[in-house]
């Protein structure tokens, strides 16, 4: 007969059940029946590996077509995938379909940073909008993922990073684009901001992240390089 154990340490990683090479194993928080086999998965190479993560590129540049449901759906559904502290997870998503409102944040956030005392640091940025109405917010892409977690969430910004990242990797395989939006990433986290009721955000939760989705309006032929490599070995 089957030996059942109550763990009360565990965090549902499900990894008891996925090491098993015998499918012997089973765990009520990440049941095997949920679990997908990796019989005939072919592992990326070095090369491969390393070409796929440089190849990530922050896209500033989008084409006006918006992205279907079913795409942005695979996108968010890669996002939760990701490892999160403790296997906490914690992290809902808000997806933006309609420009308009996006026209209206980027308004908002202008505004925001006219009365800002930082307002010198992306000075260019407000002056280039108000005279020939350019997108820096949100850099013309027709739509944006922000990540939200409770309010009193310790690991909802580190989580989020996480779960973006694996969302950033994903879409060029869906012929698609991204870009942290972090202009307004600030103006939506500062106190009682306009942006909260204009995305209607839940008052029990908080904005953790936020990244512009499109497709992107030209594609890059190179790997850039980055500064030299710095490290310390300790024996």
């Amino acid at each position: 007969m089957p030996e059942e154990i109550e763990n009360t340490t565990c965090i549902a990683c499900g990894h008891c059940v996925a090491v098993c090479p015998n499918a012997a194993m089973d765990n009520i928080k990440s049941p095997l029946k949920d679990q997908i086999e990796l019989k005939n998965f072919t592992k990326l190479n070095e090369q491969q590996a390393e070409y796929f993560l440089r190849s990530r590129r922050s896209i500033r540049n989008y084409k006006s077509e918006p992205v279907t449901r079913e795409k942005l759906t695979k996108l968010i559904d890669i996002a939760r995938q990701a490892p999160t502290g403790r296997n906490s997870q914690g992290i809902s998503f808000i997806v933006v379909e309609n420009r308009n409102l996006l026209e209206q944040a980027i308004e908002v956030c202008i505004q925001l940073i006219e009365n800002s005392p930082f307002r010198h640091l992306i000075e260019k940025a407000v002056k280039a909008y108000r005279e020939n109405g350019d997108d820096s917010i949100f850099r013309g892409a027709p739509n944006l993922v922000i990540a939200t977690s409770d309010k009193n969430f310790q690991y909802g910004r580190d989580n989020a990073i996480s779960c973006l990242t694996y969302l950033e990797l994903y879409a060029p395989s869906l012929g698609l684009g991204s870009c942290w939006a972090g202009i307004f990433e600030h103006c939506i986290t500062v106190e009682n901001s306009p942006l909260l009721k204009l995305f209607n955000i839940p008052e029990d939760k908080k904005v953790v992240g936020a990244v512009m989705v499109g497709y992107p309006k030209y594609s890059y032929k190179r790997l850039v390089n980055k500064n030299p490599l710095e490290v310390n070995f300790i024996e």
